[in-house]
């Protein structure tokens, strides 16, 4: 291998071409290319705006391909398992979309895979690897806001209305890994078990459900060990809604409504401490979080650092998915 991971994209997905792409051409260590898709001619601009090498009709081709060394797999929710298991088979390590899995058996299918082939896996949560993320975390983690004891987490959006009236989106359809929880909700269940550093022991939910079957609107719980609590929001039907909140017992942190998605722009939050109604707002700079995530991927596979976000984290994440949705149907406690 060279001093450069050379990247095979599984599909022309929106967040594969408005994201991901780019941030793969723009890295110091990765270059595209392939892409694969079942339509090569709707792929034609992202091709040429990209400089990407090649083009494969079909995501076969492209994983026989001998050039590639890992690919990202950006396809609706339940395909991950399938093209995640073929592309490990295939000898290429991968880079997959959130939530790695629809549920914690096919995360854990997923991971023995990997662990088998000696390949990486690694669940594309970008939100981890943006200065302002990891300068939160460092700061719970220091004891700056005293002891961490409750994360408050929302991703919402509206979708269209005639979307929704239709239920013809991959996100509707419960046979392709819909639902808000899956959606959307795994990034407020992943920032609260990173940013508590622990793993929740029970959970709880309500929802309201699309005729189709699949939450559209949930807002869930999480209890752990030493007092410390979670409650997080996902919806297609509200308006937007996207931060969270982590609080300390000395102490609080709280970003506006671009915590996961703050683009390039310049990243803020406000640090409050405990008895104060107004705190001091930070800036970090802005940073190109797909592009470090991509970067810090080709630094593991060529050898170079170990994956931050490993498999196991990502079971551990589904498995509470798995369980805020059994509570949202049953209305029961769910212990893990």
């Amino acid at each position: 291998m060279t001093d450069q991971v050379r990247w095979g994209i599984l599909g022309n997905a929106t967040i594969a071409r408005k994201c991901v792409i780019g941030a793969i051409q723009k890295s110091r260590n990765g270059l595209v290319h392939a892409l694969a898709t079942r339509s090569p001619a709707d792929a034609a601009e992202v091709v040429a705006e990209n400089n990407v090498r090649n083009i494969y009709d079909g995501y076969d081709a492209l994983l026989a391909d001998p050039v590639v060394d890992a690919v990202y797999v950006p396809l609706p929710n339940h395909m991950h398992l399938p093209w995640t298991l073929k592309a490990l088979s295939a000898g290429k390590h991968v880079l997959c979309e959130k939530p790695l899995a629809c549920n914690a058996r096919e995360a854990r299918e997923m991971a023995a895979r990997a662990k088998e082939t000696g390949l990486l896996l690694m669940e594309a949560f970008m939100y981890r690897f943006h200065p302002r993320s990891r300068h939160i975390k460092q700061i719970v983690d220091q004891g700056n806001i005293g002891k961490p004891c409750l994360v408050r987490s929302a991703f919402c959006y509206h979708m269209d209305d005639d979307m929704l009236q239709s239920g013809a989106n991959a996100r509707l359809k419960s046979e392709m890994g819909g639902g808000a929880l899956l959606d959307v909700g795994c990034y407020s269940v992943s920032a609260a078990r990173w940013l508590l550093n622990a793993e929740p022991t029970a959970v709880q939910a309500q929802a309201v459900y699309h005729p189709a079957g699949v939450d559209m609107h949930l807002v869930g719980t999480l209890r752990f060990e030493e007092e410390k609590l979670a409650v997080l929001e996902a919806s297609f039907i509200s308006a937007l809604q996207q931060t969270y909140t982590v609080v300390g017992s000395d102490g609080a942190i709280d970003l506006p409504h671009d915590a996961f998605i703050p683009w390039e722009k310049d990243a803020v939050y406000t640090l409050r401490k405990k008895d104060e109604e107004v705190g001091e707002e930070y800036v970090i700079q802005g940073a190109d979080e797909y592009q470090l995530m991509v970067e810090h991927f080709s630094d593991a596979v060529l050898g170079r650092t170990e994956l931050d976000c490993t498999p196991d984290d990502s079971i551990a994440n589904v498995r509470v998915l798995d369980a805020l949705a059994e509570a949202a149907k049953t209305r029961n406690t769910v212990t893990l």
